[in-house]
């Protein structure tokens, strides 16, 4: 056996045989590592994808007797990430108890219900629907996954017979059938009636294998797998070509990018009529052989099979008709021609809702396509959140490698629209959706900020972030850029380098933010820097400097970024980080005043012109944020301490002692600021909040 774990070439072999050691005396352990190593290829099965399990023996705390329990991961779980906390431990034998009572297909639900009689350990995650399909089989470790290649196989119009070719008479197979109770049962009785197997295909699904121990269970799934995956590579090179070969020529990548990024966010528009949407691209080289395809036409519209996958794309993509060479530079006449397919996309989608609906169906879902595709171009994807949006992206790539196999070695088949209907609105899954947390404020929306890796900057990426927001974080050195994108979690965050004073620079932050998310809701123009000089010292060098940065600066990324929020017909928040300075008359103030106050008019200005938009356009006036602001290093520091006729280091006393309140003013306070006109004062424009803790001087009424 270990002789043939060396030769897998299309899938790769993870286990550690020290890591695997080091757990040895801890079964569950070794189940959670063998899910781990198993989610970590997305060829074996994507996010949230498949299921995988143990059984052990533990003392029954009523009546401290050996029993079996079953080590299960838990509803809404992911294998790659599978932790203790993610799964449940039942009683094997109260599960298999369930036959007892179970009335039928129709009693599904109920069954499901049912298995928090089973738990054993207190802590368990909510069993999932597959516990029964695990919990009726008597092997000690099982793994339920949904690889790219059995898939093609249970997809393919002759799924048995292809089925007996690859692995002879070692293989069981069964129809579909959604997955609960029944299908349990039906595993149960595939495996009596076939003794010696070492696994089962279930039709337009997934598969399933076992072993005695984890290692055993791990590598039987890989030999499988890599059965599956050699048979579909041969069966292609046989037949020369996929897909029907290539009827759409493959654009240059730079283009490619360049019109993805102009069309995303007219896309993003008309995918949010109903709820805003948060965007992902891809054109990986899977997806261009696809979408360039002869057979696109013909595939598209039949919609995925495993039900993993249409949960989470929806039954079928918008295929768009835009060619090529199509010029994306009026988003109106664009956008006018995409809502007419838009507009059928969500009429097909009621026809399918009412023409399947079951007398108890929850209510229909958004109608707007989830998957898109631009042949030539790429797939466009469009969730609630980066993570959704780009799984789902992944999910259809897994579905583009099903179609591929299934061609190659038959024709490939997706499930009926009445079991896919089924699926999709299964009671079960609404429960699941109605169990989600409550969204944050700022959830669906996308922010760019400039000088993000300085203390006012870092402090609102941080408040945006924790209210729910996507973020652009942009500034001049890339090096800082990446320490502070690091401090986020994945799906949230992307890095543009961006110099305000260029405006190719500019647009190419903007270009990040659309590639990456979809487009632009909220701007906050933090970028700054500051000179404290008298008249007679200020050069024209100083001058120009705070003039470009701040100003000019702000006007151009305000320019930039309104014309992607004109392309998405959403509206949009505008925040500039001005000063109290703006306000108030200072001495050795001239350059860095003058430019404040430049930044507030405008703000007023822009006000007032975008409103018809829905754009809304407010400033933030900080005052003597000194603790953690950039600008206060070296010069600033001392000619504001100068001014004062104060030490440096008396800085912070002073400017707290000034204002009203008493109190230092920090980083966090301007980044509250931020929030509440973005989120809160939603019927706020061209306002200015000082956040200064009252300066009467720059009161602004």
């Amino acid at each position: 056996m270990e002789k043939l774990i060396y030769k897998f070439t299309h899938v790769e072999y993870l286990w550690d045989e020290q890591k695997a050691a080091s757990l040895k005396n801890d079964e569950v352990a070794l189940f959670l590592y063998r899910s781990n190593i198993l989610g970590a290829d997305l060829r074996i099965t994507n996010y949230g994808g498949g299921n995988t399990s143990c059984k052990t023996i533990e003392k029954d705390p009523l009546t401290n007797e050996d029993v079996e329990i079953m080590w299960i991961k838990g509803s809404g779980g992911d294998i790659g990430t599978l932790t203790r906390s993610g799964i449940a431990g039942l009683y094997t034998s109260r599960l298999r108890d369930l036959k007892n009572i179970y009335k039928g297909l129709h009693d599904e639900d109920r069954m499901v219900g049912l298995f928090d009689h089973c738990i054993y350990d207190l802590n368990s995650k909510a069993p999932s629907i597959d516990t029964p399909l695990h919990g009726l089989l008597p092997f000690a470790h099982i793994d339920h996954l949904h690889p790219d290649a059995l898939i093609a196989v249970a997809a393919a119009k002759d799924s048995k017979k292809i089925t007996k070719e690859i692995w002879g008479d070692t293989m069981g197979w069964l129809p579909w059938q959604r997955p609960g109770f029944d299908l349990g049962i039906q595993l149960e009785k595939c495996l009596n009636d076939n003794p010696g197997i070492r696994g089962i295909v279930l039709g337009n699904h997934g598969l399933f294998t076992w072993g005695n121990t984890s290692h055993e269970c791990y590598v039987n799934s890989l030999e499988v797998i890599e059965m599956a995956s050699e048979y579909i590579e041969n069966k292609i090179n046989e037949k020369g070509i996929c897909f029907g070969g290539q009827k759409i020529q493959n654009v240059p990548k730079e283009k490619r990018l360049e019109k993805a990024s102009l069309l995303m966010p007219i896309l993003r528009g008309l995918c949010s009529s109903e709820n805003r949407m948060i965007g992902h691209f891809s054109d990986s080289d899977v997806v261009l052989e696809y979408i360039n395809s002869e057979d696109l036409e013909r595939l598209a519209p039949m919609g995925t099979s495993c039900p993993d996958h249409f949960l989470r794309t929806k039954i079928q993509p918008l295929v768009l008709t835009l060619g090529t060479d199509e010029d994306l530079s009026t988003p109106k006449v664009i956008a006018a021609k995409l809502e007419l397919e838009f507009e059928a996309y969500r009429k097909e989608y009621h026809n399918y809702y009412n023409t399947f609906k079951r007398d108890n169906s929850p209510p229909i879902r958004d109608s707007n396509p989830v998957i898109i595709i631009y042949p030539g171009i790429g797939i466009f994807s469009f969730a609630k959140n980066k993570q959704t949006a780009r799984v789902a992206s992944e999910f259809y790539i897994n579905a583009i490698n099903v179609m591929r196999g299934a061609e190659a070695i038959s024709t490939y088949t997706s499930l009926p629209r009445q079991e896919a209907f089924d699926i999709e609105y299964w009671l079960l899954e609404e429960a699941k959706l109605q169990r989600l947390p409550k969204e944050k404020p700022l959830s669906r929306k996308i922010a760019l900020i400039t000088g993000a890796s300085g203390g006012i900057g870092k402090a609102i990426a941080d408040k945006l972030t924790e209210e729910g927001a996507n973020i652009i974080i942009t500034d001049i050195t890339e090096d800082k850029l990446k320490e502070v994108n690091a401090t986020y979690k994945k799906d949230v965050s992307a890095y543009a380098l961006c110099d305000v004073t260029s405006v190719a620079s500019i647009k190419e932050a903007y270009k990040k933010a659309c590639l990456e998310f979809g487009g632009v809701d909220i701007i906050v123009h933090s970028a700054g820097l500051a000179i404290s000089k008298p008249l007679e010292e200020t050069t024209e060098k100083d001058w120009d400097i705070l003039q470009d940065v701040l100003v000019k600066g702000q006007f151009e990324l305000i320019k930039a970024g309104v014309d992607v929020m004109r392309r998405q017909n959403l509206g949009g928040n505008i925040i500039n980080i001005a000063s109290k300075n703006g306000l108030v008359s200072g001495p050795n103030n001239v350059g860095y005043g003058t430019a404040k106050a430049a930044q507030q008019h405008m703000s007023r200005l822009l006000a007032a012109e975008l409103a018809p938009d829905k754009i809304r356009v407010n400033t933030v006036n900080p005052d003597g944020v000194i603790i953690g602001s950039k600008i206060w290093q070296g010069e600033w520091a001392e000619g504001r301490a100068k001014a004062h006729g104060i030490t440096v280091e008396e800085l912070p006393a002073h400017y707290a002692k000034r204002n009203l309140l008493n109190e230092i003013i920090y980083p966090k306070d301007i980044a509250n600021g931020v929030f509440t006109l973005v989120a809160i004062l939603d019927k706020t424009t061209g306002n200015i909040i000082n956040v200064d803790g009252g300066i009467s001087s720059a009161f602004v009424r």
